[in-house]
């Protein structure tokens, strides 16, 4: 689910979850994770097309998305109603009228949306997604009991949980950063998604979306629980990742079972190229080089967007990470890029070595 190798959706309930969902005893919950496999599988072939049109097509069918030029924080949120008609979505708010509104789902996405647009801007100087102020457009209450978030390349849409396992996926600013960056990669480095280059991609988009939840509530390394998440999934023991601690962000969950994520290499779990198989473990793999970011950003301490940070974004806008790069590129690339911005031999250059080697990569 959620790809297509160039242009994905990208979802943050990855598919081992929403199997198990699906394999429910509890029909409501099954129901609904089918609904939500059913529409990340028609928005997939959407992307297919979308890939291949012409850019006549891509005119007509309205999928050139506006860019403003302006480097100031252009918004729209739109209300689906639980519908899945785009078109029919109403306008809530916009950057533009900055109109007050009721919907608490409206509320996260634009604060999330500015924490995104902030971390960026503020501390790279990007310009929106794009680098050249995209308008980020963002639709919330889709479908009923809708069970993921994502980003599709053109907009952030939300669905509202299914109500027992999970809550609306607007409730985590982490969430919705994570889903952000995959807007920022793709038009970086532009990840394939499969396999360890899609393993990357999923850790770059929890690694700024840890960073940006860290920067809005002023965490430290230390303070910060490292969870993706734990807002979005029901119960105060669960979330949907761990970045500190890979494979406990849920353990004998009644409908998931035991979050089944690796921390090391050793653990790599070498999955089949296909839908049922995550795509080579895309989401399951990302827990690797989750944990050795996490061991280099607490070893070199403070906020991890003031050091760490600045090294994997580096590495993110580095002509030089190719599309199917492999854990090992990124892991020289942060050396390299750790070495430039502080020193052969310096702590953070040594902390960062430190992750890898504990990731066993």
């Amino acid at each position: 689910m959620c790809k297509n190798h160039f242009n994905p959706i990208h979802c943050i309930v990855p598919p081992y979850m929403l199997t198990k969902l699906m394999e429910s005893s509890n029909k409501k919950i099954a129901d609904l994770a089918i609904n939500s496999d059913f529409r990340s599988f028609r928005f997939r072939n959407d992307r297919i097309y979308f890939q291949k049109a012409s850019l006549q097509e891509k005119t007509i069918l309205g999928l050139i998305s506006k860019q403003t030029g302006k480097e100031t924080m252009q918004m729209e949120v739109y209300d689906c109603k639980q519908k899945t008609d785009f078109t029919g979505a109403t306008l809530l708010w916009n950057t533009k009228n900055n109109q007050k509104i009721t919907s608490v789902a409206g509320k996260n996405v634009i604060k999330g949306g500015k924490a995104s647009w902030d971390f960026y801007g503020q501390l790279f100087g990007r310009n929106s997604i794009d680098n050249k102020g995209l308008l980020i457009k963002q639709y919330v209450h889709y479908d009923k009991g809708m069970d993921n978030a994502y980003w599709d390349g053109r907009r952030m849409v939300y669905g509202d949980g299914d109500g027992l396992v999970f809550t609306s996926f607007t409730s985590d600013i982490d969430v919705i950063g994570h889903e952000l960056t995959h807007g920022v990669t793709e038009n970086e480095a532009n990840l394939d998604y499969e396999n360890q280059a899609g393993a990357l991609n999923e850790s770059f988009s929890d690694i700024f979306g840890i960073m940006i939840k860290q920067r809005f509530n002023n965490l430290d390394v230390k303070k910060s629980d490292w969870l993706i998440g734990e807002k979005v999934m029901i119960g105060p023991k669960y979330a949907l990742r761990s970045m500190k601690a890979p494979g406990t962000a849920y353990i004998n969950h009644p409908e998931l079972g035991n979050d089944p994520q690796p921390a090391t290499m050793d653990k790599y779990q070498n999955l089949p190229n296909t839908q049922s198989g995550d795509f080579g473990g895309v989401h399951l793999n990302s827990g690797i080089p989750n944990f050795a970011f996490y061991v280099a950003a607490f070893n070199i301490g403070g906020y991890a967007w003031e050091k760490a940070g600045r090294i994997w974004y580096a590495v993110l806008t580095d002509v030089k990470l190719a599309q199917n790069a492999k854990f090992s590129d990124v892991k020289n690339l942060t050396i390299v890029h750790a070495e430039n911005l502080f020193g052969i031999n310096s702590p953070e250059v040594n902390a960062v070595k430190q992750g890898w080697l504990e990731a066993k990569v």
